[in-house]
């Protein structure tokens, strides 16, 4: 009996749905899903997780934060960079602070904005201050003020962008803080007064006498473009070595031996940088010499 037309290109489609369901549906991921079992691919494919005492901990994929439950570092973990994920390492909220370089004028807290914006100049002189505390360092940074803010004038000229100076606001410095300048060209530097519009001035970054080469690497004020790197520089991990060696009573050359194992060479010797995979790091300091309490 001959099928009609119609009925017959249905038919012929039906059956190339259920081919192409087995195929590409049901044989071709188990397929893939047992070769990703076999031996040698098997940790990569179930996503690289970390176990301690046969309970998993964490991935080496993903960084995660090694704070206290007020946000303080703990000095016995390497710390990690900055995270704009969420509150940090969220996998969920995976992203940048998509702040780019002119982002050096902060917001101020006041009447219409209580709590601000801090521009991404600010954001990486405050973490600057703060790493070289805690480090014992100089955190001091080219265009940072020694209070942790962006150095950036607003410079009010008589004729708009051009003629002489008439006034100079420290534009991240809130009143009543003292600017990080005195004068700027023969005007007295004012501090910023929250509210008041200074869209007319033209910004100025003062470098100030900062190293070009500051003791921070910028890893450590800077996060990176997924918000979840695991990964930090060889020179963040090793200024880090002895503060982590003191706090878990070993010599620093110790500490440096491990960062050495647990660092990644350039992909084909010349792709990309070393890094250091700051969990697993941190595991293997807890399994071999692990601090009581």
């Amino acid at each position: 009996m001959r099928l009609p037309p119609w009925l017959a290109q249905h038919l012929a489609a039906l059956r190339t749905l259920l081919v192409l369901t087995v195929i590409a549906g049901i044989a071709y991921p188990l397929a893939v899903t047992a070769i990703a079992q076999l031996h040698g691919l098997r940790h990569h494919a179930n996503g690289s997780l970390v176990t301690v005492d046969h309970t998993v901990v964490a991935s080496s994929l993903i960084g995660q934060s090694f704070t206290d439950t007020g946000g303080k570092p703990l000095l016995r973990y390497v710390q990690t960079r900055p995270s704009a994920a969420g509150a940090g390492y969220d996998p969920t909220a995976t992203g940048a602070s998509n702040f780019g370089p002119e982002s050096v004028v902060d917001t101020l807290p006041g009447p219409a904005d209580p709590t601000g914006e801090q521009s991404l100049l600010t954001r990486v002189c405050a973490r600057s201050l703060a790493v070289g505390r805690l480090e014992g360092v100089d955190g001091a940074r080219p265009y940072c003020t020694p209070d942790g803010v962006g150095a950036v004038l607003g410079v009010f000229h008589r004729d708009g962008v051009t003629g002489g100076v008439t006034r100079v606001v420290s534009l991240n410095q809130a009143c009543p803080a003292a600017p990080f300048l005195t004068t700027y060209r023969g005007v007295r530097v004012e501090c910023a007064r929250p509210g008041q519009d200074y869209s007319h001035a033209v910004v100025t970054p003062i470098r100030g006498d900062a190293p070009a080469h500051p003791a921070v690497p910028p890893d450590a004020v800077t996060a990176s473009g997924s918000g979840l790197d695991p990964a930090i520089s060889p020179a963040y991990a090793r200024l880090q070595a002895p503060r982590v060696a003191r706090a878990r009573g070993i010599d620093v050359t110790t500490v440096d031996r491990l960062i050495t194992a647990h660092t990644t060479r350039r992909a084909l010797g010349f792709l990309g940088e070393p890094s250091v995979n700051v969990v697993t790091l941190n595991t293997d300091l807890d399994r071999r010499y692990p601090v009581p309490g």
